[in-house]
């Protein structure tokens, strides 16, 4: 693929203030999934072949299904133990906007300088620094450009967690965003010896009991609009609790509702402990769900986006759905 100047220049001016900083902070998005971890360690294993101090945080538990990964119990849990210190370099990844972010913002110095590396078309360039590519499938796509531009050989472990975010981020290699680019990359990653199919059995066909439990909860909540155009499914604050389900297990449930024929958005609300609603927008490609998103304080993708709502579930699913609705006339 022949690279643009413009993105070239981005990844050369992310090279430079790697290579200003010492210890450098890594931090990417709450509530953590398969592009936001994977993108963190691959941004800690550069640092150390680039012989830089990393200290990767989250503000979340991280999603126990990725624990392969290098440097993966490297990663602060920030709720559990906060550092102390305040960083003056931050690389953040895969966070759309800078209070994706976090409580870990708390841990930055006053003056810090933020590296802002990530593929959502809604960020608005909060970094000091920023790499943002809205056409990478993932923000590994973007890693892996970079360890490129880089010079530096990928090993087994930075090969595994790219192609864990790719595989997460495209659903499989089966979403929109799997261009030749991403199967390019796919491809040599596999030459240095990632188990693909491994990967996609313990990704995306694996489940556990939990999962399964708070699935068949979900569907005997499944509502569709008149028109069967909308589906939805809402996950209560208690339902967790109730089968013994994770943050993680949610991940998936969403397409239950977009996969029914005709459906062309489904949507997964979630209730918080503080009582707000969490929603997850996906769409079969006729409305732009981060554009919905985005009225509500959201972002993300043209077709996966999300954004949180105050009040009681009962009006964010009346509030959305009506948005959506009116996005499809």
């Amino acid at each position: 693929m022949i690279m643009q100047g413009s993105y070239l220049k981005q990844l050369d001016d992310a090279l430079a203030f790697i290579k200003d900083a010492n210890q450098i902070l890594v931090v990417s998005h709450v509530q953590p999934d398969g592009d936001a971890i994977s993108s963190t360690v691959a941004v800690g294993w550069l640092l150390q072949k680039l012989g830089k101090s990393a200290v990767l945080i989250n503000e979340d538990e991280l999603p126990s299904r990725l624990n392969y990964l290098h440097l993966f119990d490297a990663i602060i849990h920030y709720k559990l133990a906060p550092p102390e210190q305040k960083f003056d370099a931050v690389i953040a990844v895969d966070c759309a906007d800078f209070t994706r972010i976090g409580e870990v913002a708390g841990s930055f110095a006053s003056e810090a300088k933020l590296l802002n590396i990530d593929h959502h078309p809604t960020n608005n360039a909060f970094g000091s620094v920023n790499v943002i590519q809205a056409e990478a499938a993932a923000t590994v796509e973007i890693l892996f450009d970079l360890i490129e531009r880089a010079g530096v050989a990928l090993d087994l472990d930075c090969a595994t967690a790219i192609y864990t975010g790719l595989l997460t981020d495209t659903g499989g290699f089966r979403y929109s965003n799997t261009s030749p680019r991403v199967m390019e990359i796919a491809s040599r990653l596999l030459a240095v010896g990632v188990a693909g199919n491994e990967l996609a059995d313990h990704l995306l066909e694996k489940m556990t009991l939990a999962k399964l439990k708070l699935l068949q909860m979900a569907l005997n909540r499944l509502t569709f609009s008149d028109n069967l155009e909308i589906g939805w499914v809402y996950i209560g604050k208690e339902d967790l609790r109730e089968t013994g389900a994770v943050s993680e297990d949610l991940e998936g449930i969403v397409n239950y509702a977009l996969n029914v024929d005709g459906v062309q958005v489904g949507i997964l609300f979630k209730e918080s402990d503080d009582g707000s609603v969490k929603a997850s927008l996906r769409s079969a490609g006729k409305a732009n769900v981060a554009a919905i998103a985005q009225t509500f304080g959201g972002g993300g993708h043209v077709r996966a986006a999300g954004c949180r709502m105050e009040g009681p579930m009962s009006d964010a699913i009346s509030q959305l759905v009506e948005a959506v609705r009116k996005a499809l006339m």
